[in-house]
Parts: structure tokens; sequence; C-alpha cells
């Protein structure tokens, strides 16, 4: 028999309505045209079209005449025309370009799943018993482009979940490019990302062993005076992996949104795992694994925040940082990091580091066992500490691809040793929860315990978000129980 488990009455959809506004570039014969025609319309006509626009969507985008402004100099300089001409416009005339050179984009039209949740940075002016909770979301919009999203929410003394509503805009954060690049570690991960060796010994030849952005695009721009050839473009959407985003103070946490930035995040940033993380003098601070996608390569990547507001982003190194599915433990092991991964594609690996971005030496630790999960394991967030050992709740694919969410329990002390198992799943769609984007699938990025339970938050076959809880003392119970009757082959 599965162990009893709660389903929350709570379901979190999807929601068309949550936009953000982009810039919309058709190539440089159709841009001239357009500049073109709004040169050489009158002041009235331009009054006339410019005003109902702005009276309309500025009810839809917080700031939307700096958006507007931002994409007529983004068109501009797509061009390579000269931004003063802008300066020298009416600002009506400038907004108007701008407003040729935008479109919206529903963020989460398509889904909203895979949930983290981890505890907020701020629990002040709260009741006994009550917690505030961050949760992340992997939203999908037209095209299937994943971004990350937020919602807060708080558990009362019930384990109650209460989800504050989402706000009225959605906001994209400030994008600064400032890293010091390492020569050694840069071209490891520009091999992993399938660009030619002729261009990376070309441009080991010529770049110092530490450099900037502006240093890096300085020599591409003069590399490509002598030399053609498409990948030196994927040089620099490498370099633009590693950069800071930073939300303005007067967003709420649901109106930011996480949006692929860079070329070899084109088709999406997913299924972000994040974990409050303790160091060795107690300070706090929050990483996330996720998935980087341009429809060819998977590149892993690290979020690092203290806030919620400004976040790190950059690549993760070595051959443990392969495919998808790593997982960060919440605190170091005897004096290291230590991650799970997936680095084969169907069983899960441990590994541990000195350095937060540099992954080495993976070792197996689980492998498929049950029918239920025979196609394949993966996690479903980072391990959470109990006083047993470390919980790690996983997902096994079975028969007709169908999800399921399990637990195991690893030693504390070593978690290259499983201690627990359940040998039934915890967690399967059932009637009402199966049909989806997906069919068939339930799958998490990150759990919570409080006040005695395991809180799950679940994507519903890849379109909308639950949640369950269950006792964790019967858990940890079971777990120890069902590995004592098993013998893994």
């Amino acid at each position: 028999m599965r162990i009893p488990i709660q389903r929350k009455n709570i379901r979190i959809m999807p929601d068309s309505k949550r936009v953000i506004a982009r810039f919309f570039y058709n190539g440089p014969e159709r841009a001239v045209s357009i500049i073109e025609k709004v040169d050489n319309l009158t002041e009235k006509e331009v009054d006339e079209l410019i005003l109902p626009l702005l009276q309309e969507f500025s009810k839809r985008h917080r700031n939307i005449t700096k958006i507007l402004k931002k994409n007529a100099a983004k068109a501009y300089k797509a061009l390579e025309k000269d931004l003063s001409e802008l300066d020298e416009m009416t600002l009506y005339r400038k907004l108007l370009i701008g407003a040729y050179f935008t479109h919206e984009y529903s963020i989460e039209s398509a889904a909203f799943f895979n949930p983290s949740i981890v505890e907020d940075p701020f629990q002040g002016d709260l009741e006994d018993g009550q917690r505030r909770i961050i949760i992340s979301f992997r939203a999908v919009g037209e095209g299937h482009i994943s971004s990350i999203v937020f919602r807060r929410a708080l558990i009362d003394h019930n384990n109650n979940i209460i989800v504050t509503p989402s706000g009225t805009y959605v906001d994209e954060a400030e994008i600064i490019k400032n890293n010091i690049y390492s020569k050694m570690f840069f071209f490891e991960k520009a091999i992993d990302s399938k660009i030619s060796e002729d261009v990376i010994q070309l441009m080991n030849q010529n770049l110092p062993d530490k450099f900037d952005y502006r240093e890096l695009k300085q020599i591409i721009d003069r590399i490509k005076l002598e030399h053609e050839n498409k990948d030196l473009d994927k040089i620099l959407w490498l370099a633009d992996s590693y950069h800071e985003i930073n939300f303005s103070l007067d967003t709420d946490i649901s109106d930011r949104i996480i949006y692929p930035i860079s070329e070899f995040e084109r088709k999406g940033i997913e299924d972000a795992r994040f974990v409050k993380f303790t160091n060795e003098e107690g300070h706090c601070k929050y990483y996330a694994t996720y998935t980087a996608y341009d429809g060819k390569v998977i590149m892993p990547k690290l979020l690092e925040t203290t806030d919620f507001y400004n976040f790190k982003v950059r690549p993760l190194y070595g051959e443990g940082a392969k495919n998808k599915n790593l997982a960060l433990f919440p605190r170091k092991i005897n004096g290291k990091f230590a991650m799970m991964s997936r680095i084969d594609g169907w069983n899960n690996y441990i590994m541990y580091s000195d350095k937060i971005n540099i992954w080495n030496n993976p070792t197996l630790l689980q492998s498929p066992h049950f029918p239920w999960e025979y196609i394949q394991i993966g996690n479903c967030g980072s391990p959470i500490e109990t006083e047993e050992g470390w919980l790690i709740i996983s997902h096994g694919v079975g028969p007709l691809r169908r999800y399921c969410l399990s637990a195991s329990l690893l030693d504390l002390e070593n978690p290259s040793i499983e201690i627990g198992r359940l040998n039934e799943p915890l967690l399967v769609a059932d009637k009402d929860e199966r049909e989806g984007y997906v069919p068939n699938v339930v799958y998490s990025c990150g759990s919570i315990i409080n006040n005695g339970e395991l809180i799950v938050p679940y994507g519903l076959s890849d379109y909308s978000t639950s949640f369950m809880t269950v006792n964790v003392k019967a858990l940890l119970a079971r777990m120890k129980e069902d590995k004592a009757k098993v013998t893994y082959k």
C-alpha cells in the first residue's frame, strides 16, 4: 500500500493575460521602410496614432514609454543608424517608431508548472505557526519558450497554503554584463557548446588569460574584418550566458520574470530548482540550477541571489555538469559543495566540489529498480535535511511514459549511501490531473518541511500546479522499512 498523502484543493492555472512588451524586429528591409513611413507623417498624424496607444497600453505595462524608447533605440542599433537622429525627434514620433518595434508576449499562455519552493527571506509580520514562502514556476508561452516566474504564499499552522494573487504588471530585469572571464573555463564551455575548434583556437590566440565583455567584443569585431565565421557570434552568445539581472525595487515578486537572455537560452530556461543554502558561518543565500536550451544544446546554469531582486547568472562546468536534473544540497558536506545530477539521462548521480560552479567525478547513486521507474529516474529538487538523513523527492518514468513521484533517504554524513527508499510511488496523477499538455505527468522541482509535514508543489501534466502534503515521520519510517525489504540488483 502507498503511504497516505493529502492533496491540497489548490490549482494554479496559466493566465494568458500576463504579458510583457518585447522587442519586435522583422529584418532590415522592413525596418527601414517603417522608419521612413513614420518620418513622413505630420506631427498631427503622429499624435493621433501614438496617444490612443499610450492610453490603451499604459494600463497593461508599468512604463510603456520607457519600453517604446528602448525598442526604438534597439531598432536603430540593429540598422547601425546614428542614434542622434532619434534624439532630434519629438518624443511622440520616437515613441511611435518604438511601437512598431514592440509586441506583447503572453508569458504563461501555454503552461504554468514544475514549481520549487523555498522560505522567503522576509519572515516578519507573521502570526505564530505561519511561514512565508516563495514559489518559482516554469512559465511557457508562445513558441514553447520557458521562463522563470514567482509567487509569494503563506503557510498557516495547519499547513494550509494561501497563494498571494499576482500583480497587475510583469517586468523584465535590467541586464548587466560586467563579468571577468577566465580563458580556461570559458573555452571549456565553448567546446561543450559545439563551437568550432578553429574559432576556439583563433580566439585563444588573441585573448589574455582574463578578459571582460568589452575586450571580447573588440577582439571579435577585429577578427571579423579578416574572417567570416558564424561561430564568432556564438562566442559572444556564450559570454552573454554570464550576467547579472536587477529588478526594480517597486516590483512585487509576482511581477518579476527571468526571461531567456542569451542566444544559448533562446528556446527557454527550464525547471529551476531553488534552494536556501547556508554556509559555514550561518549566512544564507539562494541558488537555483536550471537548464538553458537553444534548440540543440543543453547548458546547465546557476542562479544566485540573496533578495530575489538581484541575481547572478553563470554556466556550470565539468564532466558532471551535463544534461538536466542538477540539484544542489543546502549546505556543504565534509567541507565540500554537493550536487545530485543525471548525466546519462536515466540514473541519479552524486558529486562533490570545492567550487560551486565546477563539477567533476560524478558517482552513480541510484538506478531504476521498480517497474514504475524502469525508463528513468531523476531528482525533484534539492535534498532536504532531516534528523534521519537527506530526504530526496524523485520522479520515475514507467509504462506509457507515466511520471510518478517517489522518495528516498541518504546518509547525512555520507549521502553517497542510500539508507531508505519507497518501493511504491508517493504520487501518481489521478483522473483529474492526468489531462494536460503532456498527459500522465506529475513533476516537482523542490519541496519544504513545515510543521511536521513535507509540502510538495507539483506540476500537473505540464500544464498547471497543485500541492500535496505527507507526514514526515511516517514517510521516513516507511522509506527505511521498504529499503529493508528489497535487494537491489
